[in-house]
């Protein structure tokens, strides 16, 4: 079985090969660098999910009979809080889709307000800490979880909801 990502990010790519290492040992997985068709931040839970979709899809057009895995971080208001949100999505070679969403945690005001005037997350999170990819790495939320949820270990959530799902629909035929 192959799979490709569609994404380079470490912590993006780390998560999918752990997930499918461990339920499908001798498949393949390739990363290409695909667009998402949303904006840089997306907002909201749709725009969210449409990244991941859209990457499913352009990644699995990329290899042939591959299943494309698309793994999207956005952020959303849920009255006058900004959370982190996180979508993935699967597209199988005969078109079939599969989603799902992860964890979700309120951001401090002060990134909330930077993020209202059009920065990314990424960026601010780097400010904010003083340091450089974070987005690689343990992620926003792995920072304001002191570690506890790194943004590999979010997106592994994700993908085993993903995996399951597919699993699912291939034994319920």
């Amino acid at each position: 079985m192959k799979f490709v990502i569609g994404s380079t990010n470490k912590a993006k790519v780390k998560a999918a090969r752990t997930i499918i290492d461990e339920h499908f040992p001798s498949s393949e997985l390739f990363e290409v660098k695909v667009p998402s068709g949303v904006k840089d931040q997306p907002f909201g839970d749709e725009e969210t999910r449409t990244g991941a979709l859209n990457r499913a899809m352009n990644a699995s057009a990329e290899i042939d009979g591959a299943i494309g895995i698309g793994l999207e971080g956005g952020v959303r208001m849920l009255g006058d809080e900004m959370f982190v949100c996180n979508w993935g999505a699967i597209v199988t070679p005969s078109g079939k889709t599969f989603t799902a969403a992860g964890a979700q945690i309120p951001l401090p005001k002060r990134i909330a307000t930077e993020l209202q005037r059009g920065r990314e997350l990424g960026v601010v999170v780097d400010e904010y800490f003083k340091a450089s990819g974070i987005r690689q790495n343990e992620g926003a939320i792995g920072m304001f979880t002191a570690h506890v949820v790194t943004r590999d270990l979010l997106f592994e959530h994700v993908m085993q909801l993903l995996i399951g799902q597919l699993t699912y629909s291939q034994n319920d035929q």
